[in-house]
């Protein structure tokens, strides 16, 4: 009995050193196994982060591009997308909102966002922000900073959207504001045209057909036709606008998203007068935006252009009507006479260059089927830059005739007395002689030299010499001014800003 109860002492005690030491065996892997899942878990987040740092494309998987194909095929993207910049953030702003409404952003992570982009946003406005080396475009680097500072929140605002609709409203917004800056321009040239054409009524200059002198014309005349140009101009303008203005985005890659996601809301929350209805459609905008607007810009272009040409004709020794301060003129390395209008030829130029971009961007978009296609990105080019181009031509060219000057009695030169020839047709036709005898007689005197001009004019009909329609074109401009609304944009994005 005692043997036997102190065989079962031992026997127990040898059973509970076995259990001890199996179950700290089972301990201890557990252990290794939770230590070593830890060490996997920081490795795959301390990878995510160096695919973060690195700046890894939004479309990116497992497998690096080939260097040369993403040089080919980023292009210029990282140095004309620093345009978009601002709007890239206002874009994603109201996108976060409006997921936020839907329920794929927490109501606590909208505040995070916001507040981040925001800053990003001050950042672009102050001229702290860049593209990095390796990013790919303004959309990757605005997600990458937010991911950066926010980690996982910053990797939700991609939901509901392509790459495709997010350039898309970009460009939208963009055009947007430099559709408005341009008008600005423009409406202050108008301005100078229509004061200078009040102030010079009474000066005449020759007017010509086919390069011959044809009848009396005025400063007048010259500078309000240039003025009413400018006012077909902006109606091109604000036409091309209103296509414009109208949101895509939420059409994703141009197929939409199985998310119900508000498009009506972003299209309030940015200000845009629609949104485009079909999200197919609103891909195929991609490039018919661009063409519309660069047909507008031609448009203004060409009226400089030609009032440029004019410039250096008139400034001209055989002309001599206008002249500026030898400051605003450049001289020659071999001719001490010269003062040339570079500004106007430059202008000319300039302005027709810009007149071939819709040719251009017409023949990049010829022979596409709907949907996306990377050669729309090649447009960005030629076309973003435009509007830099424009407003410094219309600012330069305002700058110039602040400091014109105007040539007096140029009609009275013996060389310029046939122009008056319709004045005497007309003064017999008023004596009653028929139309056709009169302007026989005429010829006859014009032939035999006996023609006398009378250079007391009196034109009074609508736009002639002596009744301009400064006013009613003046008016005509305001209706089309008012026609683009822009305070309800203005006032959208700032409350968009400010929430």
């Amino acid at each position: 009995m005692k043997f036997c109860n102190s065989y079962s002492y031992r026997g127990r005690r040898g059973l509970f050193q076995a259990w001890a030491i199996l179950n700290c065996q089972w301990l201890l892997a557990r252990l290794w196994l939770k230590s070593h899942n830890i060490i996997l878990y920081f490795y795959a987040k301390m990878s995510n982060l160096r695919q973060i740092l690195k700046g890894m494309k939004l479309w990116q998987k497992e497998t690096n591009v080939n260097k040369r194909i993403e040089n080919f095929t980023v292009g210029k993207d990282r140095e004309l997308d620093s345009y978009l910049a601002e709007f890239d953030v206002l874009g994603s702003m109201a996108h976060t909102k409006m997921l936020e409404s839907i329920n794929l952003i927490p109501a606590d992570e909208l505040p995070i966002l916001h507040k981040e982009l925001l800053a990003i946003y001050k950042d672009i406005k102050a001229g702290n922000f860049e593209i990095e080396d390796g990013v790919e475009d303004v959309h990757s680097q605005v997600e990458l900073i937010l991911t950066r500072r926010l980690g996982d929140i910053g990797k939700k605002i991609h939901s509901g959207r392509s790459r495709n609709d997010q350039v898309l409203v970009d460009l939208k917004l963009f055009i947007r504001q430099r559709i408005h800056d341009t008008v600005l321009a423009t409406e202050k040239l108008f301005n100078l045209f229509i004061s200078l054409s009040e102030k010079h009524k009474e000066s005449l200059i020759p007017g010509y057909t086919h390069l011959q002198i044809a009848m009396p014309s005025s400063f007048g005349l010259w500078f309000g036709a240039y003025a009413e140009s400018l006012v077909d101009d902006l109606i091109i303008l604000q036409a091309a606008y209103k296509v414009s203005n109208k949101n895509p985005l939420g059409s994703g890659a141009g197929y939409g998203s199985s998310f119900p996601l508000n498009r009506t809301m972003t299209t309030e929350l940015l200000g845009f007068e629609t949104l485009n209805q079909n999200v197919v459609y609103a891909q195929m905008g991609r490039g018919k935006i661009e063409l519309a607007v660069s047909n507008a810009l031609a448009s203004i272009a060409a009226t400089l252009s030609r009032m440029s040409m004019d410039v250096c004709l008139y400034i001209s020794q055989n002309f001599a009507f206008i002249s500026f301060p030898d400051e605003l003129t450049t001289g020659s390395s071999i001719m001490p006479h010269k003062k040339n209008p570079d500004v106007f030829e430059l202008i000319r130029a300039k302005c027709n260059k810009l007149r071939a971009l819709p040719v251009e961007i017409n023949n990049i978009l010829s022979n596409l089927p709907s949907g996306y296609h990377r050669d729309m990105q090649i447009i960005k080019e030629s076309f973003i830059p435009a509007f830099d181009t424009l407003l410094d031509c219309i600012e330069i060219a305002e700058y110039m005739f602040e400091n014109i000057s105007i040539k007096q009695n140029i009609v009275t030169d013996e060389k310029y007395k046939y122009i008056f020839s319709v004045e005497r047709v007309n003064e017999l036709v008023l004596q009653g002689v028929p139309f056709r005898d009169a302007y026989k007689k005429v010829g006859e005197e014009i032939a035999d030299g006996s023609f006398v001009p009378n250079y007391n004019i009196h034109h009074t009909h609508e736009g002639s010499i002596g009744n301009l329609r400064n006013a009613e074109i003046k008016q005509e401009m305001q209706k089309v001014l008012e026609s683009f609304n822009f305070k309800h944009k203005d006032q959208q994005i700032r409350i968009l800003l400010e929430s």
